[in-house]
Parts: C-alpha cells; sequence; structure tokens
C-alpha cells in the first residue's frame, strides 16, 4: 500500500513540473496539457524501470551497463568518421549509430551478464597461490572426500557450486527413501567441512543457464576458474579429462591405497560365505578385497591363515585366491582353473 502511495505522489509531482515547465515555454493550454501529460509518463516509465531493476539480479543490471557502455564507445568511434564519408545528415546518421550500438552493446551485456559473478572476483582473487577442487555432487553423498580431505593430502580451495547445492536438496526432499537418506547424507557431510577449521570451504553462485547437465556445468565451472573436479563417477570422470579438466577420483584413489599382496604372501582371513565352486569359501579383506579360499568352505565362521596362490585384477576389482596354509600351494593347474571360471562368472 505504501508503495501505491509514493506511485501516486510521484505521479502527481512530475505533472505538476510538466506543467510548471510548459506554462514557461508558452501561455498555450494545449501545450500546457502535453507538459502534464509527459511528465505523468516520465514518472510512470521511471516507476516501470525501478520495479524492473529490483527484480533484476545484479549481475544482469552490471553486464547491460557495461554493454551500453562500449556499445557507446564504438559507436563515438564510428560517428566520428561520418564526416568523412557524408557531407550531409551527419547528425541525423551519427545519431542513428549510437542508438543502434548502444542498445546492441546494453542487450549482449544483458545475456551475458547472466555467466557473470561478481563472487567470481572473491575466487579469482589470490589466484597465483591457490588451487581449486570443486566437488561434484555423488562424491558429496559418498563421504569419503571429508576425511581424505581432512587428513591434509588434498590442499586447495574447496568449490561447492550452487546447483550442486540445488541438486542435493531435490535429493534429500524426494519422496523416495533411500534418496532421501543420500541427499540428507551429503548435505551432513558438506556441513561437516564447513565446520572444520583445517578446510577453506566455499560456495559459488556461478551458474550456466544455457546448460541443463550438472556434469556439463561443473566442466565450464572447472574451465572458468582452472580447477580440478573432485568426483567418483566414471563417465564426468572421462567427458573432463577429454576436455582437458584435472579430475581427482577418489574410486581410484582408494584402489591405489589398497595394500599390495604378492603369490605367496600369507594373510589371515575370516571367512564369512561359501564360493560359487564346491568347497570354497569367501573371505574379505578390511579393504573390501575379496578373497576366494579353495577347499575354505569347512573353516566358514572361523578365521584362519591362507596363503595366496594368485592374484586377479578385474573390471569391478581385485580378487585374490588363497590355499589354507596346511595343504601347500602346489596344485597351480587348479588354481588357474578356478581363476578362469570365476572371470566368466
Amino acid at each position: 500500500m505504501g508503495s501505491v502511495i509514493l506511485w501516486i505522489v510521484l505521479i502527481v509531482a512530475c505533472s505538476f513540473g510538466g506543467y510548471l515547465a510548459s506554462s514557461e515555454l508558452t501561455t498555450s493550454r494545449t501545450f500546457v496539457l502535453w507538459g502534464m501529460l509527459g511528465g505523468a509518463v516520465s514518472a510512470i516509465l521511471t516507476i516501470l524501470f525501478v520495479e524492473n531493476v529490483k527484480k533484476t539480479p545484479l549481475k544482469r543490471i552490471c553486464g547491460a551497463v557495461i554493454g551500453l557502455l562500449v556499445g557507446l564507445i564504438f559507436a563515438r568511434m564510428l560517428s566520428s568518421a561520418v564526416p568523412l564519408f557524408f557531407k550531409t545528415g551527419n547528425i541525423t546518421i551519427g545519431g542513428m549509430i549510437y542508438s543502434i550500438l548502444g542498445y546492441v552493446g546494453f542487450k549482449i551485456g544483458l545475456k551475458k551478464g547472466e555467466e557473470f559473478n561478481l563472487q567470481n572476483l572473491t575466487l579469482l582473487k589470490g589466484r597465483e597461490n591457490e588451487s581449486f577442487k570443486i566437488l561434484d555432487t555423488s562424491v558429496i553423498i559418498d563421504g569419503r572426500v571429508a576425511d581424505i580431505c581432512e587428513t591434509g593430502f588434498i590442499e586447495g580451495v574447496f568449490i561447492i557450486p550452487q546447483f550442486v547445492l540445488h541438486e542435493l536438496q531435490h535429493i534429500a526432499d524426494s519422496a523416495d527413501s533411500v534418496k532421501r537418506t543420500r541427499g540428507k547424507r551429503g548435505l551432513e557431510i558438506l556441513h561437516r567441512m564447513q565446520k572444520s577449521v583445517d578446510l577453506e570451504v566455499r560456495i559459488s553462485d556461478q551458474d550456466f543457464p544455457r546448460i541443463k547437465e550438472v556434469d556439463t556445468k561443473l566442466v565450464e565451472l572447472a574451465k572458468r576458474i582452472d580447477g580440478k573436479i573432485i568426483t567418483n563417477d566414471a563417465n564426468l570422470n572421462k567427458v573432463a579429462e577429454l576436455q582437458g579438466i584435472g579430475v581427482l577420483n577418489i574410486n581410484e584413489l582408494a584402489n591405489a591405497l589398497k595394500p599390495v599382496v604378492l603369490p605367496g604372501e600369507e594373510i589371515n582371513i575370516h571367512v564369512i560365505k561359501e564360493g560359487k565352486e564346491p568347497g570354497q569359501g569367501v573371505a574379505y579383506l578390511d579393504d573390501g578385497t575379496m578373497v576366494v579360499v579353495e577347499t575354505g568352505r569347512r573353516f566358514m565362521g572361523r578365521s584362519l591363515d591362507v596363503v595366496v596362490t594368485s592374484v586377479l585384477q578385474t573390471t569391478a576389482g581385485r580378487m585374490i585366491f588363497a590355499k589354507v596354509k596346511e595343504e601347500g600351494v602346489g596344485n597351480h593347474g587348479e588354481s588357474f582353473q578356478n581363476r578362469q571360471q570365476w572371470q566368466r562368472g
């Protein structure tokens, strides 16, 4: 209600101002009425402009102003050359140049302003001494990144884009209970990282409205700030690397940190279930590596020492074949046959 009263006061004041200005120029009643109408129209246009500006993001306003200034500068350069080609109509042609280039600059700046972000000036400040790591949705939900960062093995500034936060919020609000739990876990991980005194976490408002896919936005953001992407998404990993973006894959790190086990080495395992082949038992190391123990079925539920006979690397991860220590490792033919069967299975 207060805004409406102010609008009315402004229109009345501008109309009165138009009346006074036109009265000083002429005594014609028609001209005075046009002056009042002009004042009222000016007030209405001002109100519409102010209301639109209030709803327009600052980055678009900045882009529009910069674009308009650049357009007018180019117009000034071109209009200065008009007298060289035209003997008459210089003012008209110059006005057209100013109007066209000013409008074009304004429109381009307004559009490009969507990609401009004042916060990026903060992100890029001190760029020579900082390295930026951008977290994607999957690695945040995974949670291991928080533990790794807190150990100090990954240094730099950790960037959380707003579009990633929106995706996490969407997952956390999902009707699916599993997705809802995953989303809430991701938000808790971020909260934990922000609270850590040893980590610098920044939220970036940089967005790319024309791009719909979150993965593509991450790649574009990494290009803009010369950062690396932390993920455990194999597809995002490949896409980013194809475009020359550095990627830190948590799954690759986990595989690289698995302890090396060599044939002939003795390890202690706990057999928990049967294997695919008759008589086999299956155990797991602390890092999740599967251990297939020949003739280990009878030791289910027990811990025992085994001797590694071979190590098989598969697309799903590493697999270890072993024999019970007391039985020795002489039957290599049987071990090879079992490896082949597990690969086929």
